[in-house]
């Protein structure tokens, strides 16, 4: 058998020997159609660049072309000739005379959409069979110094920026169809009992101010160790899980209806410890009883109640520790597509990898890439982050923006900013000694104030107002709750 290539129907050469998958037909057809009407480059320039087609004179022509109309100059067989007309390539093919040919023998410009997609589909299964061959020849390899772990990491990077690109579903869209939008996102906020636009974080004063979870948004936990930054998302995880209801959406469709399927990537916790936790706080028996065994009969058969009504919960816990940006978008993609995915957890930002070798361009390409999670799965990221140590050199120690730790680029690509903040914590450590008798009770009647108390600081939301929301904690089980106001009389919702 001959290297010769096989035409199938479509015009699409099937690969044999050393021949990648290309049709020249294709890219003969949309470039005589550029080269008829002008117009038509416009309806296929967010698909399609110069580096897409198979043969390199009409990656030449398509660029030269290309060039020309985005400075609103003609692009025809006569302006092109005077740029290629040395061109080495185009004279094996004919010389000038051959973009003459393109031009006429082009057929319609109705089809060039199909065309432009067929060339960019096949360009991706090049790249594919590429990226196969440099795994195959890297694992091929045996070299002390590439393990296999890290070709796995470095080709699931490799596929996730050949995923990203040329996603041309975007562009403009009709003011109409965004109006639409709203006005269903505003119906099913109406029709959902709380009035709520997105997911429930299962705390009243919190909900009020943020209006929920909402789906697309990146949100930023932030605070300093022992705030409870992990122990707030566990409860959030925990109330959205355990609400969960499936059924018939406004639009007709079947979905979730309330509550929802949570994924949690817990980096810094093991498996076994989160879910923990979140037994402690399901169970009312404090954490380091559980850890150590040390429970009453009653307390015990709490726990094991709790855990069997647990066990139905759609929370999901990946403790894989740094694991890489793209790993974990991949992950987030299939848990979607296996068991459905409504609110997305990161325990925390700074523990994920990235590829950028300084530190703040590696922050700032995690925190775009968990943005773009957000966006392209519709769900909310709720991501948390350590702040940096000047918070402790400050006599007021509640948080800012500008305290979050090694890159502005969280503080933009964030929708929401939130801070954990319990002063109980700090004003503990003021204790003054036992023979001060004026501070001590100043110091306990302090303390009790503000014992059992704790505050989300909103420092930025992009849909409502900034503030602060006063939650209750109970530490024996890291459970953050809703703040019954003495004026209340034990009804969490009447204000």
């Amino acid at each position: 058998m001959n290297d010769a290539s096989i035409f199938n129907p479509t015009g699409v050469e099937i690969e044999q020997a050393e021949t990648m998958p290309h049709s020249i037909e294709a890219e003969q057809q949309l470039l005589g159609a550029i080269l008829t009407n002008n117009d038509v480059y416009d309806r296929v320039a967010a698909i399609l660049g110069a580096q897409h087609f198979y043969d390199p004179v009409h990656a030449r022509i398509f660029e030269i072309a290309a060039a020309r109309i985005s400075k609103n100059n003609l692009a025809s067989p006569v302006t092109l000739k005077a740029f290629m007309e040395e061109d080495e390539g185009l004279k094996e093919l004919g010389g000038p005379a051959y973009l003459a040919r393109l031009a006429g023998a082009a057929v319609s410009s109705f089809a060039v959409r199909d065309y432009a997609q067929m060339i960019y589909d096949l360009a991706v299964r090049r790249d594919l069979i590429r990226l196969g061959r440099d795994i195959s020849a890297k694992a091929a390899r045996v070299d002390v110094r590439s393990e296999p772990r890290e070709q796995i990491v470095e080709a699931e990077q490799a596929l996730y920026k050949l995923a990203e690109q040329g996603q041309s579903e975007g562009g403009f869209q009709s003011f109409l169809r965004a109006v639409t939008d709203a006005v269903n996102m505003a119906n099913a906020a109406y029709q959902r009992e709380g009035g709520l636009a997105g997911v429930s974080t299962g705390l009243v004063d919190l909900d009020k101010k943020l209006g929920g979870l909402h789906p697309s948004d990146l949100l930023i936990l932030a605070g300093r160790p022992s705030m409870g930054k992990t122990s707030l998302a566990t409860n959030i995880a925990f109330n959205v899980a355990k609400a969960y209801k499936r059924g018939l959406r406004p639009d007709g469709s079947e979905g979730t209806v309330d509550g929802g399927v949570v994924g949690f990537f817990s980096l810094e916790m093991s498996a076994e410890q989160l879910a923990a936790r979140i037994l402690s706080e399901a169970a009312e028996v404090p954490s380091e009883q559980i850890r150590r065994g040390d429970m009453t009969e009653a307390e015990f058969r709490r726990f094991v109640d709790a855990a069997k009504s647990l066990e139905a919960c759609p929370l999901f816990i990946d403790d894989t520790p740094a694991i890489p940006i793209a790993q974990l978008a991949a992950r987030a993609r299939r848990l979607k597509r296996t068991h459905g995915l409504d609110v997305l957890m990161v325990d925390y930002l700074q523990l994920v990898r990235g590829t950028a070798e300084n530190r703040v361009n590696e922050i700032a390409e995690i925190s775009m890439g968990l943005k773009a999670i957000a966006k392209e799965l519709n769900v909310p990221v709720v991501a948390l982050s350590q702040l940096s140590r000047q918070v402790e050199s400050r006599e007021d120690k509640r948080p800012q923006l500008s305290d979050l730790r090694e890159s502005g680029s969280i503080e933009q690509d964030a929708d929401v900013v939130m801070f954990v903040f319990r002063e109980e914590y700090y004003v503990e450590r003021e204790k003054p000694s036992d023979d001060r008798l004026d501070e001590m009770a100043a110091w306990q009647e302090r303390m009790e104030r503000l014992h059992g108390k704790a505050e989300v600081i909103i420092g930025k939301q992009r849909h409502g107002p900034i503030g602060s929301v006063d939650l209750s904690f109970e530490g024996r089980f890291t459970r953050f709750g809703n703040l019954v106001r003495p004026w209340q009389n034990g009804e969490g919702d009447n204000f």
